[in-house]
């Protein structure tokens, strides 16, 4: 799937509910610093006319213990999506392909952007290509630019903030309603392995009265070479298991995945106070709460058949966030 394709604006204004999201995020090459920016179409099921656009935008400084959080919605007059490639504005903020400018505000911070990106990588797809335009799973999510290189500033709160060479990605998620409960991980360089990214998340659907089974997709590329350990019957063989050690208030995500010829395992963990609780309005109703980290630590173990083990680490470069029913479950607070 080439770039352009792969962002695609997919809302056809239908009545089925529906949301919208193109997320840019990246580190500080070796401190830990953060940001998360993510511009949003949000349709509520069976009211199209009351779509809105969302800005999302967060901050953190894991050097201080500070995370400046800012949601803000607009009128869908004054934004615009494209289907012919990334081509977004809501209200005066823009997103285009390697270009993001605006900025957004609440009672408590704001924040204003003025970034480039680039990356040479070609998308990545969590799920197997055929999934994307299936009706199942209702949530769609892949990497239009991984390992792009993010240069500009921004101003937290007053305070300039220069972007120069952090490392992140450019993201595309949509559906007709969120995945129920999620973890969801990436790292866009390893300490030890600059040019190497990781994708993962362990995922449960209900389908009506029942649950699936969690299903955990991997992709890892390492030194040139891809492993997709992401088909439906591998997704449903592997185990994860992420919790909060009530003892320490320690998020820790453990999971492995095995094919004959490689095999990943590993730990994304971070404190509570890395996290930032934000609220989640879901197309058919309800609300769900997003616990939001770009300041995890990660640990990746690759087998490869006929190859030494490979051992990934970084301290505080990955990004970390769990989807729950739960109004509080922990972590800082969105500013409204």
């Amino acid at each position: 799937m080439l770039t352009q394709a792969a962002n695609a604006f997919r809302w056809d204004k239908s009545a089925r509910g529906h949301y919208e999201s193109y997320f840019q995020r990246a580190n500080h090459p070796t401190r830990a610093l953060a940001f998360w920016i993510r511009y949003t179409l949000f349709a509520p099921k069976g009211r199209p006319q009351d779509a809105v656009g969302e800005l999302w935008a967060i901050y953190f400084d894991g050097e201080s213990g500070r995370i400046a959080a800012i949601h803000r919605q607009h009128a869908l007059n004054t934004c615009r999506f494209s289907r012919a490639g990334l081509d977004v504005e809501i209200g005066e903020s823009v997103l285009s392909d390697g270009v993001l400018r605006g900025s957004a505000e609440s009672s408590s911070h704001a924040i204003s952007w003025d970034l480039r990106y680039a990356s040479s990588e070609q998308p990545l797809l969590l799920l197997p290509e055929k999934l994307y335009d299936a009706p199942f799973p209702k949530a769609k999510a892949l990497v239009a630019a991984p390992l792009a290189h993010f240069d500009g500033s921004l101003v937290v709160d007053g305070e300039p903030i220069e972007i120069a060479d952090w490392v992140g990605s450019q993201n595309h998620n949509w559906g007709v309603k969120h995945t129920d409960r999620y973890a969801w991980g990436q790292v866009a360089g390893f300490d030890d392995a600059p040019d190497s990214f990781l994708e993962l998340s362990t995922a449960q659907v209900d389908l009506g009265p029942l649950k699936t089974p969690w299903m955990t997709p991997i992709v890892l590329r390492h030194e040139g070479h891809e492993y997709r350990l992401n088909a439906i019957g591998r997704t449903l063989r592997a185990h994860a298991h992420y919790t909060k050690r009530p003892e320490n208030g320690l998020y820790r995500w453990h999971f492995s995945s095995q094919l004959p010829d490689v095999g990943v395992k590993g730990v994304i963990e971070a404190p509570e106070e890395a996290f930032v609780s934000l609220p989640y309005a879901n197309p058919p109703g309800g609300m769900k709460t997003c616990l939001n980290s770009k300041l995890a630590r990660a640990r990746i173990s690759l087998r490869r058949r006929g190859l030494p083990s490979v051992v990934l680490t970084t301290t505080h470069r990955a990004a970390f966030e769990i989807l729950t029913e739960s109004a509080v479950a922990g972590g800082s607070t969105l500013s409204t």
